[in-house]
């Protein structure tokens, strides 16, 4: 669940540009820019992004080859933008949903390496799938 909000300076020195629409959520900011060229030109500041009370900002606008497209950064959890973020899609989806009058929507999170999702709003639930690869295999001792 989102709520408006105010812009933090933090968030607006930390993507460089002032959004939309503001929200926030238990855990995250979420901006809405106006065009997916917006948020494509982004130059993060992640200083200042590390500053939000939150655990990340998800930063979204309404897509050219998708429904919606979005980017996630999360410096003050130690990682600077996720490839792909799943937890972001939980927020995301019930919000385009609502603008788009659609419960099937396709997103593109656009990572460095980009990531192709299909999305179902389920009224509390979301179903997120897509492809994926193994980009790392290891073990973990447990003492």
């Amino acid at each position: 669940m989102i709520t408006p909000a105010d812009v933090p300076q933090d968030l607006i020195e930390g993507i460089g540009t002032v959004p939309i629409e503001t929200y926030k959520g238990k855990t995250d900011y979420m901006v809405v820019l106006a065009s997916q060229s917006d948020l494509e030109r982004l130059a993060p500041n992640y200083d200042r992004i590390a500053k939000l009370d939150a655990r990340g900002l998800i930063v979204t606008a309404k897509g050219n080859e998708a429904d919606f497209v979005s980017r996630f950064f999360a410096p003050q959890s130690g990682i600077n933008e996720d490839p792909v973020t799943g937890s972001a899609h939980t927020t995301l989806m019930p919000y385009w949903a609502a603008r788009l009058g659609k419960s099937e929507l396709t997103a593109i999170q656009l990572s460095p390496r980009r990531g192709h999702l299909q999305c179902k709003h389920l009224g509390e639930r979301v179903h997120i799938s897509g492809q994926a690869c193994t980009y790392l295999i290891g073990e973990i001792a447990v003492r």
